[in-house]
């Protein structure tokens, strides 16, 4: 965990806040999935709620329950170097 977060007793605090969170996710998860949490500087400042909120969404995102962009409909990021329809230029 990064030092943004905070110091040695926040980092840790954070760490066992954010792995008991996860413990109580875990079957929502796949068998066999390999998941990283990383805490971000702000964690260090969250409470237990907005944490677990904050898990939440992020699980909901890898699971595909929230969509990643805000775009237009059908407006999908598309590889460079690649034309309309996915060939090349």
């Amino acid at each position: 965990m990064s030092k943004a977060v905070g110091i040695a007793v926040i980092r840790n605090l954070v760490k066992r806040r954010l792995r008991h969170l996860m413990r109580d996710r875990l079957d929502q998860l796949p068998a066999g999935s390999l998941v990283v949490v990383r805490a971000l500087p702000g964690a260090g400042e969250a409470d237990h709620d907005q944490l677990a909120r904050d898990l939440d969404t992020a699980l909901q995102r890898l699971l595909g329950g929230a969509p990643r962009c805000s775009g237009p409909p059908g407006d999908t990021p598309r590889s460079p170097g690649r034309g309309p329809g996915g060939s090349a230029r």
